[in-house]
């Protein structure tokens, strides 16, 4: 057996496996009671759109808050779009801003990676089903646009969805670390800002939008930045070859 078929058989294998998870996970939902209100009460927290009430249902769990948030981040990400920003105040409300964000940050990047090869084991069919085909071509026409930084600079923008790109990328051919390492370091910034403000948040809206307009800063300087770069070498390219 050749290793391209080795490679085909063991892909065939994890997204027969795959299937089979999100299956039991979605019919478990229809047919045990207790099951569908456990994915309920952690569902709750999201929709409320507010971070005191993900704040105590993460503290309910004591000793095993950390966990337990670690675990709601992945959830979140699996189930795109619902809001992280929520978990991440949370977490700097509960554990302090630079613990919370470490917690955060860590696990948004095992969100990310699950949601990378989730796509990629699964395909682009499959993968419009579990999420949304417009939002799919959304990213998919931001990546157009921006090339090999579209990892980077998607992470900085707060408006497009973080575990949209993550399914997305895993839809391209881009190597895993290259998206793992441009995910870390975009998604860090966000994570910061989110993460001080939160664990100074008390319920008024003023200390967010200040990260918010703090992010867009930042995003606007990376693309810029970017598009300096690119007119740069540009014409460099253009005078080489006039000579």
């Amino acid at each position: 057996m050749s290793v391209n078929d080795s490679r085909k058989k063991v892909l065939t294998v994890a997204r027969v496996v795959v299937i089979a998870v999100i299956a039991v996970a979605v019919g478990s939902y229809f047919v045990f009671p207790s099951y569908a209100e456990f994915i309920r009460k952690i569902a709750a927290p999201f929709a409320t759109g507010d971070f005191t009430v993900m704040r105590e249902f993460v503290a309910q769990y004591g000793k095993m808050a950390a966990v337990v948030s670690f675990g709601l981040m992945i959830f979140q990400s699996v189930a795109a779009p619902l809001p992280a920003f929520l978990i991440t105040f949370a977490n700097a409300n509960l554990f302090g801003w630079w613990q919370g964000a470490v917690l955060s940050w860590t696990s948004a990047m095992a969100g990310a990676a699950l949601c990378f090869y989730i796509a990629r084991i699964l395909g682009r069919d499959v993968t419009e089903r579990l999420t949304s085909k417009a939002g799919l071509k959304h990213i998919d026409e931001f990546f157009d646009r921006h090339g090999t930084q579209s990892i980077l600079i998607a992470r900085l923008l707060p408006f497009i969805s973080f575990d949209f790109v993550s399914y997305a990328a895993g839809l391209t051919s881009m190597g895993f670390w290259s998206f793992f390492v441009a995910t870390g370091v975009g998604q860090l910034p966000a994570t910061i800002v989110y993460s001080y403000v939160g664990g100074m948040l008390t319920g008024g809206a003023g200390l967010f939008v200040s990260g918010l307009l703090i992010l867009f800063a930042l995003s606007i300087l990376i693309i810029l930045s970017r598009q300096v770069y690119a007119e740069r070498q540009a014409r460099k390219a253009a005078k080489e070859e006039s000579k």
